[in-house]
């Protein structure tokens, strides 16, 4: 019966505009009936839970589906989110395993490593768990969203501190092997033609960032070059639409060399990144 179910509300959601149908139908069944995707099979029918079409329902109205569960998965963390936190998205797993990579390629005993615009915790807590010796700090503004990254990091190594990206960390100048942010980055002017679950579901300081969704991303390259040692590296995430744009903020002239775009696995321009000069 369950899955004559998952089957009946995947095309509810397909109807609604949802982009994954049935993924998401699938994983509010296993949510609700506290099992894994892959054991639905084994619900028998009558332990089916009525309030599925109650979720499904909130679903259909495009509310995240991690605000109806509770929970986002990213790279190997599952992660508490919901009202007053940006949700991880799976792009973001691409930039985080460059960072990764890069850190590696660094062949420092410690990395020290700082995440701009935290969130939810997400990039800060995987790059401590796979890149174990690394000294990770953290720094969110939004109290509503350090409820969220507060919960996220109880018990992981990563120093969070409440503040502005632009001014955070001053006692790490010139310390700092990788600097990573994702950041708002949408203009303003595209706000109507965002997804719903984020438009309207995740915070707004999250998304928005001036008339071409680069404001604060200006105001980071001074803090990323203010952080990093020499050689050292930043590295931030934007829209695929903003390709070949953010590269371009961090010149030779600010004291930037290398600076390029990476693609994300929809080989759309996801990340730049650039080494800071050495002296």
């Amino acid at each position: 019966m369950l899955l004559a179910e998952v089957a009946q509300a995947t095309q509810r959601l397909a109807h609604a505009g949802v982009p994954s149908p049935r993924t998401d139908a699938e994983e509010l069944a296993a949510y609700l009936h506290g099992v894994k995707r892959s054991e639905l099979h084994t619900v028998k029918d009558v332990d089916f839970d009525a309030r599925y079409w109650e979720v499904v329902a909130r679903r259909e109205a495009r509310e995240p589906l991690q605000h109806i569960t509770g929970r986002a998965y990213f790279r190997y963390l599952e992660l508490q989110v919901g009202p007053g936190v940006f949700v991880p998205r799976p792009e973001t797993e691409s930039v985080v395993g460059w960072a990764i990579d890069a850190v590696r390629a660094m062949d420092v005993v410690e990395p020290c490593i700082v995440d701009l615009c935290t969130g939810s915790g997400a990039i800060a807590l995987a790059l401590a768990q796979e890149v174990p010796r690394s000294r990770v700090y953290a720094v969110e503004l939004s109290e509503d969203a350090l409820v969220w990254t507060r919960r996220n990091m109880a018990g992981s190594r990563v120093e969070l501190r409440q503040g502005d990206a632009l001014t955070a960390f001053p006692d790490l100048d010139g310390q700092v092997d990788l600097v990573i942010t994702n950041p708002p980055y949408i203009p303003l002017t595209e706000w109507e033609y965002v997804a719903p679950e984020a438009r309207d579901h995740d915070p707004q300081m999250s998304l928005f960032s001036g008339e071409d969704g680069l404001d604060l991303i200006r105001g980071l390259e001074r803090t990323a070059h203010r952080l990093l040692r020499p050689g050292g590296v930043v590295v931030v995430e934007h829209a695929d639409t903003q390709g070949g744009q953010v590269p371009w903020i961090f010149t030779e002239e600010r004291g930037w060399a290398d600076a390029a775009d990476h693609p994300d696995l929809n080989n759309r321009p996801r990340f730049a990144t650039a080494r800071k000069a050495l002296p």
